[in-house]
């Protein structure tokens, strides 16, 4: 199964979903990330994060939606319609599931806030992404695939106090 998640600009929150997955998924999964207006650089401290928890970080790269050359059987889109974010919009055939969280590039403040935002929003995909590799995955039917990615979310968003 190829796993798209997709955000605006591919510097953070699409590449700690995508580290994450391929980190935690058996080799028969795999996932990419892209942005629909790439940066074209991943966030330094996305990457310190992401080593900081023993994550792989080779090969991760911002990149435009344009530039993939894999087919996603599932797209999930990280932007957060909370703050105003406007999500891309993926027109392919493939499962379609959102998972809105915070971009932790726009956090402000001390070290320790902009720290402590970047850490939220990994160990939120982090959850996300362990939820979504406990399904039967290539078991379920697009529909109960996007519902159950749907539920994941909503639920892990009460959970952390957020609404979905």
């Amino acid at each position: 199964m190829n796993v798209l998640f997709l955000c605006t600009g591919n510097s953070c929150r699409s590449i700690y979903a995508e580290a994450v997955f391929n980190y935690l998924t058996e080799t028969r999964h795999h996932a990419w990330s892209a942005g629909s207006h790439a940066t074209g650089e991943v966030n330094p401290l996305t990457v310190i994060w992401l080593e900081k928890e023993g994550i792989p970080t080779r090969g991760l790269a911002s990149k435009s939606w344009d530039d993939l050359d894999v087919q996603p059987d599932v797209v999930i889109t990280v932007c957060d319609n909370a703050a105003g974010e406007a999500c891309p919009l993926f027109l392919g055939r493939a499962v379609r599931a959102h998972w809105g969280v915070p971009d932790p590039s726009n956090a402000e403040g001390s070290e320790a806030e902009i720290e402590a935002a970047f850490a939220s929003t990994f160990t939120a995909l982090r959850q996300r992404v362990k939820a979504m590799l406990t399904l039967p995955l290539n078991d379920l039917s697009s529909d109960a695939l996007s519902s159950a990615l749907e539920k994941i979310h909503h639920r892990l968003s009460q959970e952390e106090g957020e609404t979905p």
